[in-house]
């Protein structure tokens, strides 16, 4: 999972310090000569000592008549920052924009800009953080104020990170590390490269971005960001199937993160401590730290990877009712992820067809323009430059049409592929239930016959510790063709989660369904994996419930399925097996 959200609002922290990031003063043996100089440190407090900072901030905002004009500005900047920082997003937008508006001085309108695309992205405005991500790009060239334009691109690589535009948020961070102030701004820099990487999925163990950012950030004595650095290490040690390196790193932290108290480290600690755990086998552990999670009721990322860290202990020691639950919660939070993602990509792709509109729109314009004064020009060849104009018109219209073409294809696309699984190409979870709910439906109305068969890979997670995930990807998408083989046209089929499927026979008999289950049971045994010169044999368990005995509801189906599966489990595995109540039926 990206890791953006849980480090947005400790990044917009680090953006407020960027621009103070000059005024490194101490307020307990300096002389306040003017109200300059306390602007300045008041604006360096906010980072270094909040509770003085509003003290001054008071003191200021009593004695605007006295500021010039541009003091008066730096003050409202100011006062946007405190908003922004206490989560008062309406005022400090409001502020923001006023200053981005009205503000006669560049340096304050750039600052401003640059906080509004961080507070953009907290508060889910996604089209609006494209829109202004857009500006400040054809603004950059134009900036000239060192901290102004070192926040803009840590702001930029980070809301295109959020759009999923890797190599735009790595290019701006790498041109952020090439103007960053040394200490604390190397760290930050270095650190935005590295998320930009994370997000991407292109940051590896040996990626030597990692380890110079927490060379950077240990040596700035930036401890918030170390620890979050290092958490980024125990999330690519979980992934490459290292478990033991992985806890033994969160060990290693531990007395940082409890000394630091920052509470999104402390949850991402507890968080890959219960994953961790689950992977090695210590269920009991991994439970009581993903329960510790729950009860601590963090944000939907957090409470997500906890809830699935706890269908997966109970689904794995058959406590069906505790891994329904939990995968439900967890199924809903993923969704809602998955769903932000989306929005995200849309919004991104409407912003740039926005523009492209745009550009068409001046084109056209300059165009149209062109032609009339060559008519003015031209009047003895009026007929010419009418057949010149309605030519310059149909090419107008042919751009029009394209650009609405290229956005209707677009977001065709974008619909298709929330349907699907990414790895193997089939109906993803949210879809398949969708689909089979209204199958069920129709299915009911005339009494028609169906079956919900319910997959499970036997010992997949061993494939995936011994053999790694890209043994375990090859597997799924294997499996995934061995099934389609013997599926009809009208059958769904759709990923679950993880290494589990499930299958909507439509319009099938008992005897039909258990002969096709059987069928792909057997292809799956006889499929084998090589990658590497290592071949994997493979089997599955399948649980069937039928709508004679379960009725039409999805849940019941599901759950009678997912308990002969466990039967099956339980039975010696690699074996078709239907529910108690189907079986009687028989």
């Amino acid at each position: 999972m990206s890791r953006w959200s849980r480090s947005l609002q400790r990044y917009t922290v680090c953006v407020g310090f960027v621009c103070g990031l000059c005024w490194q003063v101490s307020y307990a043996n300096t002389s306040i000569a003017d109200t300059g100089e306390t602007l300045d440190l008041t604006e360096t407090l906010q980072i270094t000592d909040h509770p003085q900072s509003l003290q001054q901030l008071a003191s200021l905002n009593q004695e605007t008549a006295l500021l010039t004009p541009d003091q008066q500005w730096h003050l409202r900047y100011l006062n946007a920052w405190e908003a922004m920082y206490e989560s008062d997003y309406a005022k400090s937008e409001t502020l923001f924009q006023d200053i981005i508006r009205h503000s006669s001085n560049p340096i304050w309108a750039d600052r401003a800009s640059a906080l509004l695309l961080s507070q953009f992205g907290i508060t889910r405005h996604y089209t609006d953080a494209f829109e202004l991500a857009n500006h400040l790009t054809a603004r950059l060239p134009q900036v000239t104020d060192a901290k102004g334009r070192f926040a803009i691109l840590l702001n930029l690589s980070q809301s295109l990170g959020l759009a999923g535009q890797t190599d735009l948020a790595v290019h701006y961070a790498r041109m952020a590390m090439a103007v960053a102030p040394a200490g604390k701004g190397s760290c930050y820099s270095a650190s935005s490269l590295v998320q930009a990487l994370s997000n991407g999925h292109r940051l590896k163990l040996d990626s030597p971005e990692l380890q110079q950012a927490i060379d950077a950030c240990t040596a700035a004595k930036v401890p918030v960001y170390s620890t979050d650095l290092q958490l980024t290490l125990v999330a690519l040690y979980l992934n490459e199937g290292q478990p033991r390196k992985a806890l033994a790193l969160l060990d290693q932290i531990a007395p940082a993160i409890n000394v630091d108290g920052y509470v999104p480290n402390k949850l991402e600690a507890l968080v890959n401590r219960a994953q961790a755990l689950a992977v090695i086998g210590n269920d009991g552990s991994a439970r009581k730290v993903a329960l510790s999670v729950v009860a601590m009721d963090p944000s939907s990322d957090w409470l997500k990877d906890a809830y699935e860290v706890l269908y997966r202990i109970e689904k794995k020691q058959g406590n069906t009712a505790a891994a329904l639950d939990y995968h439900e919660k967890f199924a809903a939070l993923d969704k809602a992820y998955l769903d932000d993602i989306h929005a995200r990509a849309l919004a991104y792709e409407a912003v740039q067809q926005h523009v492209l509109a745009q550009k068409l729109d001046t084109e056209k314009l300059s165009e149209q323009n062109a032609g009339l004064r060559a008519q003015q020009k031209l009047d003895a060849k009026t007929a010419e430059a009418n057949r010149l104009y309605l030519v310059l018109l149909l090419m107008a219209l042919g751009f029009g049409a394209l650009a609405m073409f290229r956005l209707k294809r677009s977001q065709l696309r974008f619909k298709r592929l929330s349907h699907l699984d990414g790895l193997t190409a089939i109906y993803n979870r949210q879809h398949f239930m969708g689909e089979a709910g209204r199958l069920l439906y129709q299915l009911e109305k005339r009494r028609g016959a169906a079956c919900v068969a319910i997959i499970d890979l036997d010992h997949f997670k061993s494939i995936n510790d011994t053999h790694g995930h890209a043994m375990g990807d090859e597997v799924l998408r294997r499996v995934v063709a061995a099934c389609k083989q013997h599926l009809r046209t009208v059958d769904l089929f759709g990923r679950l989660g993880g290494e589990e499927f499930g299958i909507l026979l439509v319009d099938c008999s008992r005897e039909q369904s258990i002969a096709i289950a059987e069928r792909i049971r057997a292809a799956i045994e006889a499929t084998s994996v090589e990658l590497d010169s290592v071949v994997v044999k493979i089997s599955t368990s399948i649980g069937l419930a039928f709508t004679d005995a379960a009725g039409y509801d999805l849940r019941s189906l599901c759950t009678g399925a997912d308990a002969a599966l466990y039967g099956a489990k339980r039975g010696g595995r690699n074996c078709v097996m239907a529910g108690v109540e189907d079986l009687a039926m028989a």
